[in-house]
């Protein structure tokens, strides 16, 4: 487990992961991953976990990677990272999933959510996937899940121009369900997760199934993606990203 990740159990049968890694804006390490990874799978193993929300900070759900943990992962094979470890298990999770978006949501903290049942936002989330910036592709399905919900001219504009966009579009293209203010906003996802682990679960799963579709094409794109994105990671366009990412990053004081 990790200390950057919370894990906790109502009697109502929702567990809250929370991303708690304030002093890096929520990026997510592999120990992280590999945590959430854990939760996710423990929640489909259990009786009593009817539904997962995941939960950041107040102004920051997850900056997404952290840059410098995924390149020294990075120097073994993609396809066994734990960030791809854990984006398999969600595209795969069984147990629904709610997520409450406040702050920032930066690459797989955005992709992230295309995989969940609900999804709420506060006024303040700001969302963004930088993936093509930085010498990469999309990921997560991102690729076959985000044109499906906005059509491809918009997923277009979000996953090659990066463009940023806030919580009220969310809602309006229908990437969420509802904006609330940022302090009543992981209350009601919890709440809302109730109401999801209260009802039968054959019922649930059975019914999950229908609604999202063929999974295996979900996972056949997620593959591909993989894929490209191995062969992305070890391109000089990445490379040279990578660099001036980290020559631009605020260099520690003694």
């Amino acid at each position: 487990m990790s200390d950057d990740v919370t894990i906790q159990d109502s009697a109502g049968g929702v567990r809250v992961i929370g991303i708690d890694r304030p002093q890096k804006k929520n990026a997510l390490t592999g120990v992280m991953y590999d945590a959430m990874l854990d939760a996710l799978a423990g929640a489909d193993a259990s009786a009593e976990i009817g539904a997962v929300v995941f939960a950041g900070l107040p102004g920051m759900f997850s900056a997404g990677n952290d840059l410098a943990d995924f390149v020294e992962g990075a120097r073994e094979a993609f396809t066994e990272a734990p960030a791809l470890r854990f984006i398999r298990q969600l595209a795969r999770t069984k147990t629904p999933m709610v997520a409450a978006v406040d702050g920032i949501a930066v690459g797989i903290g955005t992709t992230l959510t295309l995989h969940c049942d609900l999804v709420y936002v506060s006024d303040k989330a700001r969302f963004r996937m930088p993936f093509v910036e930085l010498g990469l592709v999309p990921e997560a399905a991102s690729s076959y899940l985000l044109p499906r919900r906005v059509g491809l001219l918009k997923a277009t504009e979000f996953l090659l121009l990066s463009e940023p966009f806030d919580g009220a579009t969310a809602v309006n293209l229908g990437l969420a369900n509802a904006l609330m203010p940022s302090d009543m906003l992981v209350e009601h996802a919890v709440a809302q997760a109730a109401r999801l682990a209260a009802l039968p679960r054959g019922a649930i799963e059975a019914s999950r199934r229908l609604i999202r579709g063929n999974l295996a094409e979900v996972e056949a794109a997620l593959e591909a993606e993989a894929e490209a994105f191995e062969a992305r990671l070890r391109s000089p366009e990445a490379q040279a990203a990578f660099k001036s990412f980290f020559d631009r990053a605020p260099k520690p004081t003694a």
